[in-house]
């Protein structure tokens, strides 16, 4: 029975990383939170290319230019106020989907008590963890991570989030693969309205059950659900003739032809039009798809 839960009965199930479901981590010092810590740092951690909007940032801020940034990170960081850290560094260590798959899967259906995190924050900075930023030479520059940073990153991770029986039942009868995605994304805050969190099982149930299931549509369903935040699965209804007449126009609207010439293609960047419309087309023929998918499983019986 792992230290860190309290009325473990015996033959609950468990998660693949040992974790018993349906539980919640309650102590700050036992080996199964000290592994969570583990699994976090190591997200921290992993190398980060710094993108065009932290090296906009840094150079409208305090005036460095790209070739400059490798003596700015380790000389001029360090004397930097936390806020002014906060400001830099905020887009790279906002976690997105992917970092909280990453916990998800060790969690699993687990939920880690809010007031627990300080002591986690703290324990990651005391490590310390250290962050591995990749520069435009492609070379990666250890900056130690800071409270501000490691609490921006620990509170957007869903650490509380939880997921129902029923829901779990259906991802783990998805392909393994998809698994660490799908719980980040039933653990998101926008399922925890009882009429989302409906059509998000019945979404799951049916497409796994005819074959139809994709990653892909799990994550246009979140996107959805969290953009429009629809009461139920009626409402959820209600809007998708319109979206579907909005594609259908989009796809059948004659758009952009390709560069007649290679010399006028190279004038305006020499990109192919052609190629950028076909790739818009496919998404938009895969919206629509998804979209009299859904209409289907929402209205079946």
């Amino acid at each position: 029975m792992p230290n860190g839960f309290h009325g473990v009965r015996d033959g609950i199930t468990k998660t693949s990383s040992g974790i018993p479901l349906g539980l919640t981590l309650s102590k700050t010092d036992t080996e199964e939170v000290r592994k969570l810590i583990d699994v976090i740092a190591a997200e921290l951690e992993r190398p980060r290319e710094i993108t065009g909007q932290v090296f906009k940032h840094i150079d409208g801020a305090y005036g460095v230019e790209r070739d400059a940034i490798p003596a700015f990170l380790t000389q001029e960081l360090p004397k930097l106020e936390d806020y002014e850290l906060d400001l830099i560094l905020s887009p790279l260590f906002t976690p997105k989907l992917p970092d909280q798959a990453v916990i998800a899967e060790f969690l699993g259906a687990e939920s880690v008590p809010r007031e627990d995190w300080t002591v986690f924050i703290r324990q990651l900075a005391n490590r310390p963890t250290i962050a591995q930023l990749v520069a435009g030479d492609r070379k990666s520059y250890p900056v130690p991570l800071r409270e501000i940073s490691i609490e921006r990153f620990v509170y957007r991770l869903r650490l509380d989030g939880t997921i129902p029986a029923s829901i779990q039942q259906y991802i783990q009868k998805a392909p393994a693969a998809d698994q660490p995605m799908l719980l980040a994304i039933a653990r998101r805050a926008t399922w925890e309205h009882d009429g989302r969190r409906e059509f998000l099982e019945r979404f799951l149930q049916a497409s796994l059950a005819d074959g139809s299931y994709k990653l892909a549509d799990a994550m246009e369903l979140l996107r959805i659900s969290e953009d429009y935040q629809p009461t139920d699965a009626q409402a959820l209804l209600s809007r998708i003739p319109a979206w579907q007449r909005v594609l259908e126009e989009e796809i059948h609207s004659p758009g952009p032809k390709a560069y007649f010439s290679s010399a006028v293609q190279q004038l305006h960047g020499g990109s192919n039009n052609r190629q950028k419309d076909e790739a818009r087309l496919l998404q938009k023929q895969n919206e629509l798809a998804f979209l009299k998918h859904l209409q289907q499983v929402l209205t079946a019986s």
